[in-house]
Parts: structure tokens; sequence; C-alpha cells
């Protein structure tokens, strides 16, 4: 019989304790890096983040406020760097915030410069307009509630700076003779009026169940994979199963690397496509989120979570052990950093947004925002969703075809076979001594 030891006997070996610590610290130096570091300071890293500008000003004689408008915005680099403003008409402009092209549309009216004149009283057949010349900001939470808040963010105080510098001139043009009120109105005299352009249903999550809805799909797969490849490897008797005090150990199969890999792949498709079908019937039927194409959900949704799980499969059959640690952060951390599910791609450091084009989560919340705010549009990003899907899973099949098929070539079982002969035969000498002693064994002992 072997010395039963204690716990100060396993801490006496470093390698016990020691490896753990140093894993576990560099894999949360990770994760704090990846998670934290793309939302520390978004507004410094954004650029280009896409808006519309709309500009219908008629002008008046004496002056053209929205063209001046649109010269401020486009020669401020405060703006024109952080913004990727397109100068286009109304109808295109929806069209682009139909598709979530664009966070938000400025708006210059037609009166926009004859309003102004009003304020100075300046004679002429102008179509003069009651009140503050106005313009409209139209925000699309549908995009990004986050990329929506940025733009607003930029153009507000972009609209406010040059209504100042507009006061400026009414006041030299008509102010001398105005009461203090009228200078007031003068002095600050373009007004923003903020709204939201198509508003999401109540039971939208503010905008934010379409990441929501990645996230647990993305999640349905990686998991998925875990759930899988345990209880497949218990079954081989390649890893223990143990539930609360009682611990079983099959005897290891004869089975090469490459039929077990096939076979966890089929489980695996099978498993997402409950869980996806899960996912949704608790989220829209019993939550009330709002779903409203929630067949062709569950299609892609099943789609994107059996790519994840073939493809952390393929590492757990490529790395070993090390491969879940390796799935987690390429799946699930690097996808919360780069997908731009909370802070928009364009708002991202360099490093994140070079990586997100080879992001899973950034391909499925393309794909499932185009679902649930775009009518499931191919052109506004379910096309490119499911063609970016298609080609990581067939990467991940040929990357996992190609290892397990090497090591199995190299002979790199994952139990020598005389020792899977030697452990079957002590395995059933064990078990018929206990049935000689009267002990009830079981076959998976």
């Amino acid at each position: 019989m072997p010395n039963r030891i204690r716990a100060r006997d396993l801490l006496r070996e470093r390698p016990v304790w020691a490896l753990p610590i140093a894993v576990g610290a560099v894999v949360v130096g990770l994760m704090t890096a990846l998670y934290i570091g793309f939302a520390v300071d978004p507004v410094t890293h954004m650029h280009g983040l896409p808006v519309s500008l709309v500009q219908d000003d008629r002008g008046a004689k004496q002056l053209d406020l929205g063209e001046d408008l649109e010269k401020a915005l486009l020669g401020s680099p405060e703006v024109s760097d952080k913004l990727g403003i397109k100068v286009e008409s109304l109808a295109a402009a929806r069209e682009r915030m139909d598709r979530g092209d664009s966070y938000a549309t400025l708006v210059v009216p037609p009166g926009f410069s004859a309003a102004a004149l009003n304020l100075v009283g300046v004679p002429g057949p102008h179509p003069a307009r009651e009140g503050l010349p106005t313009v409209r900001l139209l925000s699309n939470q549908r995009a990004g509630t986050t990329g929506a808040s940025l733009a607003t963010g930029v153009l507000e105080p972009a609209v406010a700076a040059f209504s100042q510098q507009v006061g400026k001139e009414l006041l030299a043009k008509g102010g001398a003779g105005a009461g203090p009120a009228a200078r007031a109105a003068l002095a600050d005299p373009v007004r923003a009026e903020a709204t939201v352009y198509r508003p999401l249903p109540a039971t939208a999550a503010l905008g934010l169940s379409a990441f929501y809805a990645s996230l647990l799909i993305l999640m349905s797969g990686f998991l998925g994979a875990t759930i899988v490849n345990t209880f497949v490897d218990g079954r081989l008797g390649f890893a223990p199963a143990e539930i609360g005090p009682n611990w079983s150990m099959a005897p290891p199969t004869l089975i090469s690397r490459r039929q077990t890999l096939l076979a966890k792949w089929a489980i695996a498709t099978a498993l997402t496509g409950v869980a996806v079908a899960v996912f949704i019937f608790v989220a829209a039927v019993i939550l009330g989120m709002d779903a409203p194409s929630p067949v062709l959900l569950w299609a892609y949704g099943w789609f994107a979570a059996a790519t994840v799980a073939i493809g952390a499969l393929t590492l757990l059959a490529v790395l070993g052990t090390p491969g879940q640690v390796v799935a987690l952060l390429i799946f699930v951390y690097v996808g919360l950093a780069s997908a731009g599910g909370t802070v928009p791609i364009q708002a991202l450091p360099d490093f994140f947004a070079v990586i997100s084009h080879a992001d899973p989560l950034r391909q499925i919340l393309e794909g499932v925002r185009s679902i649930l705010y775009f009518e499931g549009r191919a052109d506004a990003g379910l096309g490119d969703a499911a063609i970016l899907t298609a080609v990581g899973l067939l990467i991940w099949l040929a990357l996992g075809a190609f290892f397990v098929r090497r090591y199995d070539k190299q002979g790199r079982d994952r139990v020598d076979q005389e020792l899977l002969a030697y452990v079957q035969e002590a395995a059933d000498q064990y078990r018929d001594l206990s049935k000689s002693r009267g002990r009830k064994v079981s076959s998976s002992k």
C-alpha cells in the first residue's frame, strides 16, 4: 500500500505551488491588460468615428452659415481627427444609419442662415423663420450606444463653439441697440436639437441587447466545448469523474486523437444548437427581450456558437490542458476588448483595432446586431459576419485535422498501448479480486 502524505509534504514540492501561482499571475495580468486596456480612455484613441453631415442651408444675401458650419467642422482638428464626417443628403445619411454605418447625423435645415438674420432684423426677402437658428443632431443608438454618445459628445461642443463665433458677428451687425435678452440670444444664437434616430424598443437593454446576446452565444460555444471535452474524456478514461466525494475512472480506451476530436466536434455541434435555442427562449419568451427574428437569430447563433466550440476543442486537442486557458483568452477576453460591443472600434487603441478584424466576438456581434436592430439586412453586417464565421470555421477544422493527424502519425497516443493493456489487465484483476471478497465494484472503477 502506498504511504498517505499530508498537505505539508505536498507543499514542500516547489512546482506544486510555484507553477500555479506564476501561471495565475500571468493570466490575470493578461486578462487585465485586455479587458481594462481597451476602455481606459476611448476619447483619446477615437479616430474616424463615422458620422454624417446634411448641409441643406440655402444661405441668405449677407451670409451662408450652413457652409460656414461645414467648414468649421471639417477644418477643426479636434473634430475631424475624431470623427469621419461624410457630407451627404438626408436620404443617404438615413440609409447609412439604417445599416449601422453611421453613429450620428447633423442636419442643417434650409432656413438656417435666414433664422440668424431675423435675430438682427436685417431687411430683405429672405425666407424668414421664427426662433433661433437650429440644427438637428440625430444619434443612432442602433449602431452602438457608446459610439452614439461619443459622436454627440464631439459634435455638440463643436456646434456650441460655432454658435459663439456666429454670435460675435451678429452682435457686431445688430446688437448695439438690443436689450439684455436680445443680446443674450445674439451671443449664443445656434441651438442644437438632439433626438434619437429610430429609437430602440424599451426591451432592447438600452441598446446593449445585441452585445449581451452575442456574448451569450459565444459562451454557449466556449462552455459547450468545455463540457463536451470533460464528459467525453471521462467516458474514454482519460479524465476522472468526480462528483462530491464520489470518484470514478473508466479504463482508458484505445482511440486515435482524430476520432476523439471528430466525436467531440459532433457532440458540441448538437449541444450548441440546443444551448442557443434555450438562450433565445429564456431571453425573448420568458424575459421579454426584443427579438424580431428569433429563427434567424437561432440559425446564425447556432452557426457562430458551433464555430467557437469547434475552435476551443481544437485548441484543447492541439495544446492539451493549456488549451483551455488559451481559448479563454482568445475567445472571451480578446473578444470583450476588441469586438466593439461597448466601445466602438474607432475608439480602441491601435492594437485592439488591428486584432478586432480576426475576433470571433466581433463577427458574432455584427451578425446579431443586424438581426436585432436592422431587420437582418445582409449589408448591415449579417453578410460579412456569416462569411467571416464560415472562414473561421474552416480554419479551425483545418488546424484541428492537421495537428491530430500529425500526432497520430507520430504515434503520439494519449495512452501508450502497452500501458493501456497493463491498466486494463490490472483493472480486471482488481475487479475479480473484489468480487471474490464479496465487494461490489463498478465497471468504471
